[in-house]
């Protein structure tokens, strides 16, 4: 992928096609604005080097969106308040990531949190709020509140070139993600037909393919039906009794094993209890000891 320019907005890619760890960078030229610092060291050194970075902000705080966060450290940072807590300790942060993590699985994010992704503590200069605009030599930038990925989720309009920056909802065929403590599958749903309404000539994203140009309706749909064929699946399965051991090793969510073990298992696991808790609250399924069931 190359960079590429929408009016004031410059695409950044991110390493490997910005696939996790990795993400897509925009920096708006006029306010200076630059969002989740995460896809190129060496590049995001020489735009620091280039432009007159005024501001960071971040869609939120997942560690693929903060990973050279610390070469702007004298720079003030702008999050929303929701997701506030994880950027300003690290503790915070391994609360809120995953669900139910052992004392091993513990250890060995926070070392990669401080090794692999640069972590270090941060106070926001001050939250963004959804509904928030700032104009600023001629450009417009309008803050959308989007929860679901997690729960103080942000997408950006930048309205003069028509460019929307939607961040980890990110169209690709994986689908939607939903795993944190507190993110929501309903919200999910709320925040991606939210956003396919806005009227962006540009949609930009924070991993892999990262630019659509006019996408096409279908596009959307394809998406958001990842949740429903994930919940399908997982009803189909839960025909026979199932503990979460059983629904971690059938692969719902990334179809098959893979590596690291420890990693994708995590994500199998967030996810799935995700549906599970959703499916209970419906009663479409029991739960009975361990075992899960589709009534």
């Amino acid at each position: 992928m190359k960079e590429k320019k929408f009016g004031p907005v410059l695409f950044i890619p991110g390493l490997n096609k910005g696939r996790y760890p990795y993400c897509n960078s925009i920096y708006i030229e006029g306010p200076g604005i630059l969002i989740d610092p995460a896809s190129d060291r060496e590049r995001l050194l020489r735009l620091r080097e280039e432009e007159d970075i005024q501001q960071v902000w971040l869609t939120h705080f997942h560690e693929d969106h903060i990973m050279h966060l610390d070469l702007f450290d004298d720079i003030p940072l702008f999050v929303s308040e929701e997701d506030s807590a994880p950027i300003s300790d690290i503790n915070n942060f391994m609360d809120w990531d995953w669900l139910e993590l052992n004392d091993d699985e513990r250890e060995w994010w926070m070392t990669a949190l401080k090794n692999n992704f640069n972590y270090k503590p941060r106070k926001p200069a001050a939250f963004l709020k959804g509904n928030d605009v700032l104009m600023k030599k001629g450009v417009t930038i309008e803050v959308i509140r989007t929860p679901g990925h997690t729960p103080g989720n942000l997408s950006f309009y930048i309205k003069e070139p028509g460019v929307l920056f939607i961040g980890d909802y990110d169209l690709t065929r994986f689908g939607p993600y939903y795993g944190d403590r507190d993110s929501s599958i309903e919200d999910t749903i709320e925040s991606i037909g939210k956003l396919r309404e806005i009227p962006a000539k540009i949609i930009l994203t924070s991993h892999e393919t990262g630019i659509f140009e006019n996408p096409e309706s279908a596009l959307w749909d394809q998406y958001i039906e990842v949740i429903y064929k994930r919940e399908n699946k997982l009803l189909e399965f839960l025909k026979t009794p199932r503990n979460m051991r059983d629904i971690i090793n059938a692969h719902i969510v990334y179809g098959r094993p893979r590596e690291p073990k420890s990693f994708f298992e995590i994500g199998e696991r967030a996810l799935m209890k995700k549906h599970l808790e959703l499916l209970l609250s419906k009663r479409l399924i029991s739960h009975d000891g361990e075992a899960y069931r589709k009534i």
